[in-house]
């Protein structure tokens, strides 16, 4: 199944929006929602900060996923696996 995820960012003194449509496993979307969005849009955003080259000042503002979901602390929270 694919979620609707847009990305709040703020860097190099500019805040912009990123948007778009990632695919997660049904099975851990019904066990725990939030969780399983903000794990796809951490991932999301370390390869948006790679792209984009991210400035010292770089940080997230909002994350919602199918439009009006915050899970901006939760996506914060993520860390990579070891």
């Amino acid at each position: 199944m694919n979620i609707n995820i847009k990305v709040y960012l703020h860097s190099k003194e500019t805040r912009f929006l990123q948007s778009g449509s990632f695919p997660v496993l049904s099975s851990d979307f019904k066990k725990d929602p939030d969780w399983t969005a903000a794990i796809a849009a951490y991932e999301w955003i370390q390869q948006i900060k790679i792209k984009f080259a991210a400035s010292d000042d770089f940080r997230i503002d909002e994350v919602l996923y199918n439009e009006d979901i915050d899970i901006t602390e939760l996506v914060k929270k993520v860390r990579p696996k070891l």
